[in-house]
């Protein structure tokens, strides 16, 4: 029981510091849920994100509902899921009465356009830690340029380069082992 309060707590405290979406949560998750709790690894949390990506839903709520299943079962999904959601579900409703009433204010826009810049500098920082961590050798920086240049060029579903990088590192690696 005091791990499902532990997994609910955890994730509404990563749901009211997360903003900017998903992808903002990346670096708290990595603080929180794999260097201080130690409740998965880097990678592992990258397997999370990549799945939550192909899968209907909000990408913080399906890491957030993998890790807490991980950890206790279908119950402790349910709650790391809770968790996550509980503090936007909160604030929104707070502010859904009050957005329009200060929206137009021009300093209320620029400081959404300061906090979008961070959002994208903590991503960024995220992006960057997780490399270090996935791009290991010659082969994963090939399927990382291949994927990081059709993701430019080609605006087609994340489940398509997530499925096609899974292929690509399977042929590679099977390549590998025959010429060994």
């Amino acid at each position: 029981m005091k791990l499902l309060f532990e997994l609910f707590f955890v994730f509404a405290k990563i749901g009211v510091m997360t903003f900017g979406g998903g992808y903002a949560m990346l670096p708290i998750l990595q603080r929180e849920i794999v260097e201080k709790k130690k409740w998965t690894t880097d990678e592992e949390l990258m397997d999370y994100f990549a799945v939550g990506q192909c899968t209907p839903g909000v990408i913080a709520v399906n890491t957030a509902t993998f890790i807490g299943q991980k950890m206790k079962g279908i119950l402790g999904g349910i709650v790391a899921t809770l968790g996550v959601v509980f503090p936007s579900l909160l604030i929104i409703s707070i502010l859904a009465g009050v957005i329009e009433a200060f929206s137009h204010i021009q300093w209320v826009q620029h400081a959404f356009g300061g906090i979008r810049i961070c959002v994208c500098v903590l991503i960024a920082n995220a992006v960057v830690k997780l490399f270090k961590k996935a791009v290991i050798d010659p082969v994963t920086m090939i399927i990382f340029i291949i994927v990081a240049l059709c993701g430019t060029l080609f605006p087609v579903s994340p489940i398509v380069y997530v499925v096609c990088a899974a292929a690509l590192g399977i042929v590679i690696k099977l390549i590998e082992g025959r010429k060994k």
